[in-house]
């Protein structure tokens, strides 16, 4: 008996999968020694400082500065120690061949590295006015994000981060200085990941998951009700997380 075939109904079928184009943050820990216990050290150290945010963490990690220095270093072993601290390596840039055929035998895909050489210094126009005076400190330029930041994504600043839509729940904000969420925080939201004590985070509609700053933090469960769904502003008092109204 021959079967006929709905060629209609063949291709209308959905398809088992699709491969779409994504950006997301990922932290990158650059090394720029081979001292496994001297890594190992500093590493427990920041992880105490926001154990919430390494917790689990993808991570990519940098081997250029330690071959520009022909620091030796054992992938396996540096692959073992990130595991061990409960991160997830899952890159590696800057690596020689060596290094990076270690990673590869070890399912660590690699990355490129994207640095670019200091710009060398140039003498000023002889005929010219005096030069501006240089400011007294320098700061990190905030981080400025307006799509949503979606389940699953997670984003770092190194100085600010100032997200102008909403965080949505399973997503991860994270600023070494202040958070401000402009929208609806429904993610998690840690401010200060480096030990900075003075950062905050502002938000205009507080449902996080989440809040952290310093290290010290509050899971949903522990907010007060009397702040849920409002704008607040969150900071450490003396060792406590404070929320108040703005």
């Amino acid at each position: 008996m021959r079967m006929s075939i709905d060629h209609q109904s063949v291709l209308s079928q959905p398809s088992a999968l699709e491969f779409k184009s994504s950006t997301f943050s990922v932290p990158v820990l650059v090394l720029s020694s081979n001292d496994m216990a001297d890594i190992a050290q500093h590493l427990q150290d920041k992880i105490q400082k926001a154990p919430e945010f390494f917790k689990n963490s993808p991570i990519v990690f940098d081997l250029q500065e330690l071959n520009r220095r022909n620091l030796e270093i054992d992938v396996d072993q540096l692959v073992d120690l990130l595991k061990q601290n409960g991160l997830l390596p899952i890159g590696v840039r800057g690596g020689n061949n060596a290094q990076n055929q270690t990673a590869l035998e070890l399912a660590i895909p690699l990355h490129s590295a994207q640095t670019s050489a200091p710009a060398k210094p140039q003498s000023p126009p002889k005929t010219v006015s005096p030069p501006a005076p240089e400011p007294a400190a320098l700061s990190t330029a905030a981080l400025l994000i307006t799509q949503p930041v979606r389940s699953g994504q997670r984003v770092y600043a190194h100085g600010d981060l100032v997200i102008l839509a909403q965080v949505s729940a399973g997503a991860e904000i994270m600023a070494e200085g202040n958070i401000h969420v402009y929208a609806p925080l429904r993610g998690r939201a840690l401010a200060g990941v480096q030990g900075d004590l003075d950062s905050r985070i502002f938000c205009f509609d507080l449902q996080a998951e989440l809040v952290s700053v310093a290290g010290h933090y509050k899971i949903s469960e522990d907010l007060d009700d009397s702040v849920r769904g409002k704008p607040v502003q969150i900071y450490l008092q003396e060792q406590s997380l404070i929320i108040k109204d703005l």
